[in-house]
């Protein structure tokens, strides 16, 4: 058995708690905010092509801002990031992802409490946020990885699980390990989310900022030990 030790910000853990969150996100705003995906902007896409193909213009546009929204995400995260690197860390004395993961939060409960009426702005926060959070957190100790889709962790999942297959490889079977265990804890989060926004509708939302708000104090510790062999 062999010890190794990791930034927090790549830990299992803080993977699967992230990876809760995309989950039921997609499984909020599906079921409860007019059939929109929050991460999903494939399957956004190809609705935005397919109201344009109907001629549905205004039904294409709640697919279209989150898209764009999505963009938005990314260069937003982008920018933190930067700057946090050029200060190390915030007046705050919080890690440049901690940061990120605040903002998640405060928009969030935002929108949470916006009626049905305003589900366009909705669907367009989520996405933006959901960008953020899939920008910060890239990597799973050391894998590249999502926390707010499936299809990238399913495809390095199986190409390693196939690498250990030929050859044995026990660094090849841990990362499938890896992969697969963010995709179960994905569709942990959907379960949960279809199940509470059932439940409580709009405002299930907020039980999404448990496992963000576990992630934020998680990282307070800049590493994790983790065993293997």
């Amino acid at each position: 058995m062999q010890q190794e030790r990791g930034q927090m910000s790549e830990s299992l853990l803080l993977g699967g708690l992230l990876a809760m969150a995309g989950g039921f996100f997609d499984a909020y705003t599906y079921l409860s905010r007019g059939g929109v995906f929050a991460n999903a902007q494939t399957g956004n896409i190809v609705l935005f092509g397919l109201k344009l193909a109907e001629g549905e213009w205004q039904r294409a546009l709640t697919y279209l801002l989150p898209i764009m929204a999505f963009a938005f995400g990314v260069v937003a995260a982008e920018l933190v990031k930067r700057r946090g690197k050029r200060k190390k860390k915030s007046d705050a004395g919080l890690h440049w992802r901690q940061v990120i993961v605040i903002a998640e939060i405060l928009l969030l409960v935002v929108v949470t409490f916006l009626p049905q009426q305003m589900n366009m702005v909705v669907n367009t926060v989520i996405s933006f946020v959901c960008a953020m959070q899939v920008e910060t957190f890239r990597k799973v100790r050391g894998s590249a990885f999502a926390t707010t889709m499936c299809t990238g962790n399913l495809r390095s999942g199986t190409e390693q699980l196939m690498i250990w297959h030929h050859t044995g490889e026990k660094n090849a079977a841990r990362k499938a390990r890896h992969y697969y265990s963010i995709i179960l804890f994905f569709i942990l989060g959907a379960a949960l989310g279809a199940r509470l926004t059932n439940m409580l509708g709009e405002r299930a939302l907020l039980l999404t900022c448990a496992p963000l708000l576990a992630v934020f104090a998680l990282m307070f510790r800049e590493e994790e030990a983790h065993i293997y062999g």
